[in-house]
């Protein structure tokens, strides 16, 4: 697995004008291709009416999935260059739809690659980003009497609190970096006297913050 990747903070859209002709780009974020192509046929059909409604996606950390519609441009100038933009800026399980109204005047192939390629990273300037990082998945099981003071301490240090489940023993379900694991583990014992349980599950992705990174952070 990928130690961490970028997608989009959130869904929007972000419109550009170039000689007259409208360019609007909606990105959105998308677990599965098929979470992709809804999004794509959502655009299509509320701007049936547009000139071109071409997009690419990347979807998996590794980038494993990537596909790209020029939608009647010339080869190669829509579709591929939004694509690119996608992968430079390190973008996962992403979708981008990119919406041009034709206004008379024809760009050419360059213009048009610099056209669509460019509303994909305006679009991202204007939306944000969250790089997202790979953790272990991990639950603490302890008693009622310290399970209030134990999450209190867990958020207090940072620790990503994923879940709590009350029964016989108060289980916590957390995230932690790999590396953090046994400085976890040696903490938790000190905390709760050794009482506590914890059994380490699989891996997933998570926010490390919930912080935007403009275009000067993003290489």
């Amino acid at each position: 697995m990928q130690d961490e990747y970028r997608t989009v903070a959130r869904a929007g859209v972000h419109e550009t004008e170039i000689n007259r002709s409208r360019f609007l780009c909606a990105l959105a974020p998308a677990a599965t291709e098929q979470e992709a192509q809804d999004f794509i046929a959502a655009v299509r059909k509320e701007h049936a009416d547009a000139t071109h409604n071409c997009y690419a996606y990347v979807i998996g950390a590794g980038a494993a999935v990537q596909k790209a519609s020029d939608d009647g441009e010339p080869g190669g100038t829509a579709g591929v260059p939004m694509l690119q933009m996608l992968l430079r800026r390190d973008m996962r399980y992403v979708v981008a739809v990119v919406t041009r109204y034709y206004g008379g005047v024809k760009l050419g192939a360059g213009g048009l690659i610099r056209a669509y390629g460019g509303a994909v990273g305006e679009a991202l300037d204007a939306l944000g980003t969250l790089t997202r990082t790979r953790f272990r998945l991990a639950t603490v099981t302890v008693d009622h009497q310290r399970a209030g003071k134990v999450q209190n301490d867990l958020r207090s240090t940072g620790r990503t609190v994923r879940d709590v489940r009350y029964g016989e023993a108060v289980t916590i379900e957390i995230g932690l970096p790999d590396t953090d694991v046994d400085a976890f583990r040696s903490w938790l014992a000190d905390a709760t006297a050794g009482t506590a349980g914890f059994e380490l599950g699989g891996e997933a992705y998570g926010d490390t913050a919930a912080q935007r990174h403009s275009d000067t952070a993003i290489r």
